[in-house]
């Protein structure tokens, strides 16, 4: 009787493993700790991220609602994490209201798909940047919530603490945690045809505002 597929591949792999083969020790010599100050490393991603076309602004804990006000516009209707920290947020008001998702998807009242497709923007915070990459890393703590509430609208305002910024990439994969739903964000959502013309919003934000709080 002869094998099924799967059964015949998983066998060419018992045969090609049966002598216990050794991983070669793979050589760790590349940086692991930055040497540049907080200014050069800040400064270094806010230049990665104008050349990937995000927004990028400087703010205070003072000026920092006045600005996400400013981005949102006055009459739009935008998701938060339900652990977002709302002193952050500017007051709602009668055309611009913030509406909290929670972070259990099996809450009821958790927004769809359809709902998140339906608001203007999404405020969240974030876990670490990298300066060398130009690269956000959200995890899906309270403060950043699901994944779908930052990657379906079409806004997304992105708030960077000055203490979360890191040059290198080790540097920031030590501060994820390794089990945790991670997404790698560099820049607004774009990709490229054929013919290399540049399309933005295909697989998440159209519009990328990143605040550096400090």
């Amino acid at each position: 009787m002869s094998m099924d597929a799967k059964t015949e591949i998983l066998a060419r792999l018992a045969g090609a493993l049966s002598d216990r083969p050794q991983a070669p020790e793979v050589p760790r010599d590349y940086r692991r700790t930055s040497e540049l100050s907080l200014d050069e490393i800040v400064d270094m991603l806010e230049d990665r991220l104008v050349d990937y076309k995000a927004n990028v602004f400087r703010e205070t804990a003072q000026t920092v609602a006045d600005r996400i006000a400013t981005q949102l516009g006055a009459s739009a209707r935008y998701v938060i994490p339900e652990g977002f920290d709302t002193a952050l947020l500017p007051e709602d008001t009668a055309a611009r209201r913030a509406i909290v998702d929670p972070n259990d998807s099996r809450k009821a009242s958790a927004l769809t798909v359809r709902d998140l497709n339906r608001v203007d923007a999404v405020v969240t915070s974030s876990t670490v940047s990298c300066a060398q990459t130009g690269t956000i890393f959200l995890s899906a703590r309270p403060d950043e919530g699901r994944r779908a509430i930052t990657l379906v609208p079409d806004h997304h305002i992105c708030i960077v603490p000055l203490d979360t910024v890191v040059e290198l990439i080790p540097e920031a994969m030590s501060r994820v945690e390794r089990s945790a739903p991670t997404t790698m964000i560099s820049g607004p959502s774009a990709t490229s045809d054929i013919e290399l013309e540049r399309v933005e919003g295909v697989h998440g934000p159209r519009t990328l505002d990143v605040i550096l709080l400090g």
